[in-house]
């Protein structure tokens, strides 16, 4: 059976979106909907969008409508919400229920995260996709381009951005008690899934309820294999998922960003890959971006900053050793002490900081055991509004909630597509020089263009080709 809108009836949808867009749209909503229940399409409503219900069902907003490609993933709407009417194809959801809804949630393999979006701005709906943002820099640039026209309210799915821990890191940053920040190192324990495998022969019969051709989408096709890419390996496959770094590093990352507002790289490498294959991502690599100097988020200039990522199972003494026992250890740290497995390193010219975990939640100034004694440094002085709604994901939906509800202004929520959508292309800037695959060559990146400027290879992976009925510009 073929799922595919008609080409006309796409058409109308995305005219019609067009339309509602030019005519101010959200304003519109936000003046009918304040005070009242945000009606909300689900995008995906197994996996991660089983957090996404509960944000919903928390805050007391509805689930008109809700879609996955396997029928069997509806998670608990059926019985929270018994009216909610259930579609495999998102294009189809958004067809027929884009007058009933104010908002979508997509929470959707990476490869599926950019469509829905961008046809649900069009339509002067706001919406809340996953991390990463995008598969692509071309996407990223799509989503960037449509909220700054469209102004409907987004947010970025790193519920890390709404914990508390983030805002102390900027403090730390801004309030000048690091000095200036010239190096930051960034390790995770992913991937918890399998990388550096190639694609496996065969194929096996389809599971019931799983429209398998949905679930490819606009990616090439391939067979289905049980285990292999269905429902969470997928992120380990280049046409699907953007491996440890995309999954991750949106949220590792997350305060270097916020806290530095380093912008564009001017150049991205890659250091070390261990286990490159042609399907998928490595079971490890290092990563290094390079960004010019610029001005931090209160004013003050700062200095050119280097970042580097180490991920997965790395080589050490002709051995694979998790990425931690790589990174670049603070000076005053005690050698007993072990580094964390996922976290972060800001050295600055006063102090350096140390951060374990992914979600900036544990911060501390790195000092001697004798200073710790004598001239214990503590927390700084507190410069961010701290978040009512507390940590995690519905800390994360209320901040975009408030904003769809017409409380707080289109590009108040904080991670939303101004700020996500660069930070999201710096990020797959690194798996470009990864899929290149040419170690300690810098690949110099020219943002205002979109393009490498010394390697028409990378270019090729700046987008991807779609199949037909899944390919859509926005702006």
């Amino acid at each position: 059976m073929n799922h595919n809108p008609n080409r006309r009836s796409f058409l109308k949808l995305a005219g019609a979106a067009s339309a509602a867009g030019t005519l101010g749209f959200p304003n519109i909503l936000h003046a009918q909907n304040k005070g009242d229940k945000l009606r909300v399409a689900i995008i995906g409503s197994g996996g991660k969008g089983g957090a996404h219900i509960d944000s919903v069902e928390k805050a007391g907003d509805i689930v008109v409508a809700h879609c996955d490609v396997d029928k069997g993933r509806q998670g608990k709407v059926p019985q929270v919400w018994p009216g909610s009417k259930f579609y495999q194809d998102y294009r189809i959801l958004l067809e027929k229920e884009m007058k009933n809804i104010d908002a979508i949630m997509v929470a959707t393999p990476d490869h599926h995260h950019y469509l829905p979006t961008a046809l649900a701005m069009e339509g002067g709906k706001h919406t809340y996709t996953q991390k990463p943002l995008v598969h692509t820099v071309w996407e990223a640039r799509q989503l960037l381009g449509g909220v700054n026209k469209y102004k409907t309210c987004t947010q970025m799915g790193n519920q890390g951005h709404s914990n508390n821990g983030n805002r102390m890191i900027y403090e730390f940053v801004n309030s000048g008690m690091l000095g200036d920040v010239t190096e930051i190192h960034c390790v995770t324990n992913r991937p918890i899934w399998p990388q550096g495998i190639e694609r496996p022969a065969g194929e096996d019969p389809i599971p019931e309820g799983l429209d398998w051709d949905l679930w490819l989408g606009g990616a090439p096709q391939r067979p289905f294999k049980n285990g292999v890419y269905h429902d969470f390996k997928w992120r380990g496959w280049y046409d699907f998922g953007g491996g440890a770094l995309a999954d991750m590093a949106c949220h590792t990352m997350d305060s270097i960003f916020w806290s530095l507002n380093p912008g564009l790289p001017s150049s991205v490498e890659v250091i070390e890959i261990n286990g490159h294959t042609t399907e998928t991502f490595p079971k490890g690599a290092i990563f290094r971006w390079t960004y010019e100097a610029g001005t931090l988020p209160n004013g003050k200039p700062r200095p050119g900053l280097v970042i580097y990522w180490y991920e997965g199972m790395l080589q050490k003494d002709g051995k694979d050793v998790p990425a931690a026992e790589r990174v670049r250890r603070p000076a005053k740290m005690a050698a007993d002490r072990k580094m964390p497995a996922s976290g972060n390193v800001y050295f600055g010219t006063k102090n350096d900081l140390l951060i374990q975990g992914d979600y900036g939640d544990s911060s501390r100034i790195v000092q001697t055991e004798e200073e710790m004694k004598t001239a214990p440094i503590g927390k700084p002085p507190e410069m961010l509004p701290r978040n009512p709604d507390g940590d995690g994901d519905y800390g994360q939906y209320m901040d975009w909630q408030r904003a769809c509800k017409g409380e707080k202004p289109w590009n108040a929520p904080g991670s939303n597509f101004t700020y996500s959508a660069p930070f999201t292309e710096s990020i797959l800037l690194g798996n470009i020089a990864l899929r290149v695959g040419k170690m300690n060559e810098k690949l110099l990146w020219d943002g205002k263009n979109m393009k490498f400027t010394n390697s028409e290879e990378a270019n090729k992976f700046v987008t991807k080709e779609y199949r037909k009925g899944w390919d859509h510009k926005l702006v």
